[in-house]
C-alpha cells in the first residue's frame, strides 16, 4: 500500500504541483489513506518539467538525483546500496530510469554494483515513443581514466549506446579502446576529468536532457557543489547501518548550504520516498 502526505499548506498558484497529486486533490481523493499507487501514476507524479517550465529557466536540461539512505545517513552497507533497498525502492527506482533520456553514474559505482545496460519496459514503451525517447535510457559514466573493461555488457548488449563522459585530456589510448568497443566518448571538460557544470548541457547537445545520476556519493557531491543538481529524490530506508559508511555525498564543502524544496513525500513498507527540488 502507498500513501503520499502533501505538503501542509496549498502551493502558490505559480508552484509547480505533480500531476497524480494535482489529480487525486480535483476528484477529492484521501491522499493520506492506504491505497495502490499504478505506474502512470507514479510517472505522472515524477514527471520531469517541461521544457517551458520556469523552474527550468536558463537550463539546457534537468538533473535529478536518486539515491537511498539508511535511518543513520549510510549510502551503502558494504560497498553496496542494495542491502538498504527494497521492492518499493525498486519499483520507484524502475519508474525514475523509465522517464530518463540518460543515466549518469560514475565509474566506481559501475565496477561496484555490476551495472547492466538499461532494459526496455513494456508498461513505458507509448510514453517514451510519445515523448521522443528511446526505448530504454542511455547509461553515461563518468570517468577521468577510463579504467573500464569495455567487454562487459553495458558496452557490448546496449539497446541504446553507452556513452563515457570525461575531459578532454582523457588517456588517449582508453579513448581509443572506448571508441573502438562501439562507446560514444563526450568530453565535458577541459581537464582529465569533467566539469559536473558542462555535464547537462553535454548531454543536451545529443538529445538527453531529462537526465537522473544514481551516484555514487562522490560524483553526487561534486553536481551539489557545483550548483548542477536541480533535483534529490532521496529514498529513507528503516534500518540502521552503523559502520563507516559514506553519506549519500562526498564533495567539496560549499560555502553557504544550498536550500532545496520538498515537492513530495511517498511512504510505502516504512520507506520514505522524498522528493526536492532546488528551490
Amino acid at each position: 500500500m502507498r500513501r503520499l502526505f502533501p505538503l501542509p499548506a496549498p502551493p502558490a498558484p505559480d508552484t509547480p504541483v505533480d500531476a497524480a497529486t494535482a489529480a487525486d486533490r480535483t476528484a477529492g481523493r484521501d491522499l493520506t489513506a492506504d491505497r495502490e499507487w499504478t505506474l502512470d501514476e507514479l510517472a505522472a507524479a515524477y514527471a520531469y518539467p517541461a521544457a517551458d517550465d520556469p523552474v527550468r529557466s536558463g537550463r539546457s536540461g534537468w538533473l535529478r538525483a536518486n539515491m537511498v539512505s539508511s535511518l543513520d545517513g549510510a549510502a551503502h552497507h558494504e560497498g553496496r546500496s542494495q542491502p538498504l533497498s527494497g521492492d518499493a525502492d525498486m519499483r520507484i527506482f524502475g519508474v525514475l530510469r523509465a522517464l530518463a533520456d540518460a543515466v549518469v553514474v560514475g565509474a566506481e559505482t559501475v565496477r561496484r554494483e555490476g551495472y547492466r545496460p538499461a532494459r526496455a519496459r513494456a508498461a513505458f514503451a507509448d510514453r517514451r515513443a510519445a515523448a521522443g525517447q528511446g526505448p530504454a535510457p542511455a547509461i553515461a559514466v563518468v570517468t577521468a581514466g577510463l579504467d573500464l573493461d569495455f567487454s562487459l555488457p553495458l558496452f557490448t548488449e546496449p539497446l541504446v549506446p553507452t556513452l563515457v563522459l570525461t575531459g578532454a585530456d582523457a588517456p588517449e589510448d582508453r579513448v581509443r579502446a572506448a571508441r573502438a568497443a562501439g562507446v560514444e566518448v563526450v568530453f565535458a571538460g577541459e581537464g582529465r576529468g569533467v566539469d559536473p557544470a558542462r555535464v547537462a548541457a553535454a548531454m543536451a547537445e545529443r538529445g538527453h536532457t531529462r537526465l537522473l545520476t544514481e551516484g555514487g556519493p562522490r560524483l553526487l557531491g561534486q553536481f551539489a557543489a557545483a550548483g548542477a543538481l536541480d533535483e534529490m529524490c532521496l529514498s529513507l530506508a528503516p534500518v540502521v547501518a552503523v559502520g563507516d559508511a559514506q553519506r549519500i555525498m562526498d564533495g567539496p564543502a560549499v560555502a553557504v548550504p544550498e536550500r532545496f524544496a520538498l515537492v513530495s513525500v511517498l511512504e510505502e513498507s516504512g520507506f520514505l520516498f522524498t522528493r526536492y527540488r532546488r528551490s
